[in-house]
């Protein structure tokens, strides 16, 4: 384990929102690619859970948790301090780690706004009650997000593509974990 860093296992709701880049002067301050343009989840946590890079040089094993003092965005990314990383060298042996926030301490989602987390696995349904698939995942196009949805047909994996629009989505439901579309499957 890295000094400084205190062992901690991920909470079970746990989410990766970034990766440290390096560090960011010599006060201990590091650099945060945010997986999010949007990054508010780094900044509304104040704990973050820290695994090794997945690839690449490991300057430390298991997970470990650090006390942020103070997050802030900068030139398209976001910095911070924290308790345990008090200089350079110490920022620097970060580089690489994969960062997560308990989903728990997440911003409140204003109304019709969802996080992308929240719809991966829902299943979705058309207006006819047929259902279409499960979210696999989401995908960011210039224009609008678009919902991938996973299904069988045939004993194979396929996709379908559905803009994450109110045009087409009637209805998310997440205690219900569907989402009710205005889609047929031969779209």
């Amino acid at each position: 384990m890295l000094a400084g860093l205190e062992p901690a296992d991920l909470p079970a709701d746990a989410v990766e929102v970034g990766r440290v880049l390096d560090a960011w002067g010599v006060k201990g301050w590091f650099k945060v690619l945010p997986y999010s343009a949007d990054p508010e989840a780094l900044f509304s946590s104040r704990r973050w859970y820290l695994l090794p890079a997945d690839q690449g040089a490991k300057t430390f094993s298991g997970s470990g948790k650090l006390a942020i003092k103070e997050a802030r965005e900068h030139s398209g990314g976001v910095v911070a301090s924290a308790r345990e990383v008090d200089d350079r060298s110490a920022a620097e042996a970060l580089r690489g780690a994969r960062v997560f926030v308990p989903r728990s301490s997440f911003p409140t989602a204003g109304k019709d706004e969802y996080y992308w987390i929240d719809l991966i696995g829902l299943d979705v349904i058309n207006r006819e009650g047929l259902v279409l698939g499960q979210v696999t995942e989401l995908l960011a196009t210039g224009a609008q997000t678009v919902l991938v949805i996973g299904y069988t047909q045939d004993g194979k994996a396929q996709e379908r593509m559905v803009p994450f629009v109110a045009a087409y989505v009637d209805d998310v439901d997440l205690p219900g974990r569907r989402i009710t579309v205005d889609w047929q499957p031969d779209y």
